[in-house]
């Protein structure tokens, strides 16, 4: 028989063991009451808007000053898409701070990583160089696959790079191949002696399911699960924070990255959609079929900035609606971070 003081102590233990948790994944210092409630309304709005997609929606924002954090799936993972140039941007500005690259430095466009379009069409012929500049310019604001792929390979390859994410203290973000590779698994298709055009055409006439979900924009389920070139929402915000509080670069190649980002063309349907107009955002888009994300840094009219990672995987109901939880995301963010209490760390 146990003794009474025991009894007690693991009743307590086994009470607290049973006690509810938050129903949302909230982290940060404890709150009082109006910050709480404050709270509960944000989570209570970015669940609304998980309800949007017949997918899977994670969304994670981030308090640069106070590290506050809270999400809705934020440590579920999703397919990085294109977002994961963040991180080959990042690999490329840590080469510079090193002293082994520049952003002057030209690069040969390999033809044996062109696809098509993009670059490859801006250049006269497979061979032709350009700077490092503006080959981060194009994959950052423009999202060009070609560019990216050069940069990649200039990078070490993709294990250099995911290193790199690790180095910097970055957990539960991956990064497995370059974006033809990562295209090759998101369309199911093996990759072939031909180029990426050839291939994926031949694959299409082969299969025409294949076609029909490119056409209809529909997700590629078994990719969707595939653990590799993934994030979660909330590792997605660790990179980012790392890079704007100056935690992963030098302070001159922090302002070109972040400064190449605030210049971003596509996803102008996304984060920026339903922000104040003026709003400063650093942000980078990810789309694949059923598939759309985009990532992140949002200034406030204070200067306070926050970070924000919004995905949509699985997704039947369309670009549109994809666009739409994203926009409604960040709108709603932007407010609880501006007329919340203040919460900056002292």
């Amino acid at each position: 028989m146990l003794p009474l003081r025991t009894f007690f102590g693991l009743a307590a233990a086994f009470g607290l063991f049973l006690a509810p948790l938050p129903a949302a994944d909230a982290f940060g210092p404890p709150v009082n009451p109006v910050q709480q409630g404050a709270q509960h309304r944000l989570i209570a709005e970015l669940e609304r808007f998980t309800k949007l997609s017949d997918g899977t929606v994670g969304i994670a924002v981030r308090d640069l000053s106070s590290g506050e954090e809270l999400a809705v799936n934020g440590d579920t993972l999703f397919p990085m898409a294109s977002t994961y140039k963040v991180a080959v941007a990042g690999r490329i500005f840590s080469l510079i701070d090193a002293g082994q690259l520049t952003l002057d430095t030209m690069l040969p466009l390999d033809p044996a990583l062109v696809s098509e379009g993009g670059v490859a069409d801006l250049l006269p012929h497979p061979g032709a160089a350009l700077s490092v500049h503006n080959f981060l310019e194009l994959m950052l604001t423009r999202s060009d696959n070609n560019a990216t792929d050069v940069l990649v390979a200039r990078a070490g390859g993709p294990q250099a790079v995911n290193a790199w994410v690790h180095g910097i203290g970055v957990k539960g973000l991956r990064v497995d191949s370059n974006t033809a590779g990562l295209l090759y698994r998101a369309m199911g298709i093996a990759p072939g002696s031909g180029s990426f055009h050839q291939n994926v055409e031949a694959a299409m006439e082969a299969d025409a399911s294949l076609r029909e979900r490119d056409a209809r924009d529909l997700p590629n389920m078994t990719f969707a699960q595939d653990p590799r070139d993934t994030a979660t929402p909330r590792a997605m915000n660790q990179l980012l924070s790392a890079i704007q509080l100056g935690k992963a670069l030098k302070p001159a190649s922090t302002a070109a990255l972040l400064a190449i980002m605030e210049r971003c063309r596509t996803g102008q349907g996304r984060l920026p959609a339903m922000l104040p107009p003026g709003t400063r955002l650093a942000h980078k888009t990810g789309s694949l079929n059923g598939l759309g994300n985009d990532v992140g840094i949002v200034s406030l009219p204070d200067g306070r900035i926050f970070a924000i990672s919004v995905f949509v995987m699985k997704d039947h109901e369309g670009h549109a609606m994809r666009d739409r939880i994203m926009a409604e995301a960040a709108r709603a963010a932007y407010d609880y971070f501006l007329f919340a209490p203040d919460r900056r760390a002292a």
